[in-house]
């Protein structure tokens, strides 16, 4: 099979994570988001175990109260970090942008149309890092293509965790068991405008090592 490469590297090249300009006032369809799931399921899951499950929440009270906690664990974030010795340098003008639209993120969180917590049966376990990496591993690529399936159909997505600060108040709102657990809080929402560009990142080649580390 041929595949339009052009295409496809458009696509993974200009997934970002969508803040401010999510449409908080368009609804998104529930059949858009069923294909995605069925996409992003696709992905591959340690052992093939599929212990992948998602929670879609639409309810507004409850979308206003995990919002709320999105928005004191964020501003905490923030409070600890313009103390740190890292924000004693002026941010850059991206970082100056990040900041803004983070900002309005978690000022907006519980406006979403619609939230996706993508959840995995198990827990961490700090005496295991090939089974921290796996648990990790097996939802996290499956999230991965659910925003790029979701980016093909014109709906944004911001990979957020910062409700897990208060991740025991959500589980309750949600009835999420405490033997699963959850990797992100997507807002979903239709996204403003269709100029997505590549970020400014460093280099791959100046990030990869061959054969040896520092090679």
């Amino acid at each position: 099979m041929n595949f339009d490469l052009a295409s496809v590297d458009y696509i993974l090249e200009t997934t970002r994570s969508v803040r401010q300009r999510l449409d908080l006032t368009r609804p998104v369809e529930r059949g858009a988001i069923e294909r995605c799931l069925e996409i992003a399921i696709q992905a591959p899951t340690g052992s093939n175990q599929q212990g992948w499950k998602w929670l879609v929440l639409t309810d507004a009270e409850k979308k206003a109260q995990i919002g709320e906690y999105y928005k004191q664990s964020w501003y905490e974030y923030a409070a600890v970090a313009s103390r740190s010795d890292v924000q004693s340098l002026e941010p850059s003008a991206q970082m100056k942008r990040v900041i803004n639209s983070a900002r309005y993120l978690a000022d907006h969180m519980g406006e979403a149309p619609m939230m996706i917590f993508p959840c995995i049966h198990g827990r961490a376990r700090d005496a295991s890092p090939a089974v921290n990496a796996g648990l990790y591993g097996s939802i996290i690529p499956a999230a991965w293509s659910l925003m790029l399936a979701l980016r093909a159909r014109g709906i944004g997505a911001a990979w957020t965790t910062l409700h897990l600060s208060y991740e025991k108040e959500c589980n309750e709102i949600l009835g999420i068991p405490a033997d699963v657990t959850t990797a992100a809080l997507l807002p979903i929402a239709y996204f403003k405008g269709e100029t997505f560009q590549k970020a400014d990142r460093v280099p791959a080649s100046e990030l990869t090592y061959w054969e040896s580390w520092g090679a």
